[in-house]
């Protein structure tokens, strides 16, 4: 099997930039319109807003290779990192760890990619982690790189990467195009199609002992970021989480040629999901603020509790809908107070009814903006 890295010409890959101009102008309008729409939260839930965004992809980037975390653990080291105001909430290693690499990409978007950024972030991904012989350097160990899957005494190899002792020289090239290919450097590319191959030459490198998934995607965060001069606050790793499967059988399939405007199609269409997962949210909580414009002065404590307990389950409010049992959990009342607040939430316009006696549920009812 012959790989990207060995193929004649490496790493100078092949697309069609006539294929991918609609998709790059199509980038920079829905960009324009992101930016547009955070603009429109309202300051006060702006910080809330990134919390969301950044805790969300800080999830699902570790989703994607296989590893768990508590969320409200991440969103309390967010706030911590981002200088908020503190919850009470334990600080776990794992997702301090991301948490606190999000932050740094977020931030630090606009200067230029070093080695010593790499190092930063893996070591503030990874510090926790004791069988790793490198944390905050390249790797060095003389095994192959492999990318398996299947049993141990049968592996199926997707990709093995350059050895070890050829990573300082493939990443020394690797940093110098990032930083040569930005959008005021000596070679400027379009957006989509650096970010794009900013996470595929970082994969075909895989220069780490682990973690290289992580920051191959938050590479492809910090080269759209500065295409378009703003911290870009898009789903990127909860879109490609969604579509996992797709996304690895598209890099196994790009990590054996230099040939990748299929990749680089592909991967604008995940970042035009992320935008609009990311316009969503921020519809969500443009609707959340008008919401309680409406209706904060007709809320008793235990409705404005049970009410905040369904803004954070997010525009759903509750899968499936709240039920009167949820009402009774969250507020701690009786079922005859209870029937009695949901009613007068129906009334005022606060939620929506369905279905009828016990398969009764209850739905925010945000309405629009000016409506």
């Amino acid at each position: 099997m012959v790989w990207n890295w060995q193929v004649p010409g490496w790493p100078d890959f092949r697309y069609d930039e006539a294929e991918l101009a609609p998709l790059e102008q199509r980038f920079l309008l829905s960009s324009g319109e992101v930016l547009g729409a955070i603009q429109h939260v309202y300051s006060a839930e702006r910080d809330q807003l990134r919390i969301d965004l950044l805790s969300d992809e800080a999830m699902k980037t570790s989703a994607i290779e296989g590893e768990m975390l508590d969320r409200r653990s991440v969103q309390s080291s967010l706030r911590r990192h981002l200088g908020l105001e503190p919850d009470n909430y334990q600080n776990k290693p794992r997702e301090q760890g991301v948490a606190e690499m999000m932050v740094d990409v977020y931030s630090t978007y606009a200067e230029p990619l070093t080695h010593y950024t790499l190092f930063r972030w893996h070591e503030m991904l990874l510090s926790f982690d004791k069988r790793l012989e490198a944390i905050g350097s390249y790797r060095q160990h003389e095994d192959a790189m492999q990318i398996v899957s299947g049993r141990v005494d049968r592996p199926v190899v997707h990709f093995e990467a350059p050895p070890s002792a050829q990573v300082p020289d493939e990443m020394e090239r690797y940093v110098d195009w990032f930083n040569r290919t930005g959008p005021d450097a000596k070679e400027p590319l379009p957006a989509l199609t650096r970010a794009g191959l900013s996470h595929l030459y970082f994969e075909s490198i895989h220069p780490f002992e682990d973690g290289n998934g992580q920051l191959g995607r938050a590479l492809a965060e910090k080269s759209l970021a500065q295409n378009i001069g703003q911290q870009s606050l898009i789903a990127l790793a909860l879109t490609i989480e969604r579509k996992r499967k797709d996304y690895y059988d598209q890099l196994a399939r790009h990590q054996k040629t230099l040939d990748v405007t299929p990749w680089l199609a592909w991967f604008a269409d995940v970042v035009f999901a992320a935008q609009q997962v990311t316009l969503d949210r921020v519809g969500f909580f443009i609707s959340k603020a008008y919401f309680y414009d409406r209706h904060r002065e007709a809320l008793n404590k235990r409705q404005a509790k049970v009410i905040e307990r369904m803004f954070q389950e997010r525009p759903d409010g509750f899968k499936g809908g709240l039920s009167a049992e949820n009402y009774i959990s969250i507020s701690g009342t009786s079922r005859a107070t209870a029937t009695r607040d949901l009613q007068e939430l129906v009334e005022i316009g606060a939620l929506t009814r369905t279905g009828e006696r016990r398969y009764t549920r209850y739905w925010l009812e945000l309405g629009q903006p000016g409506g």
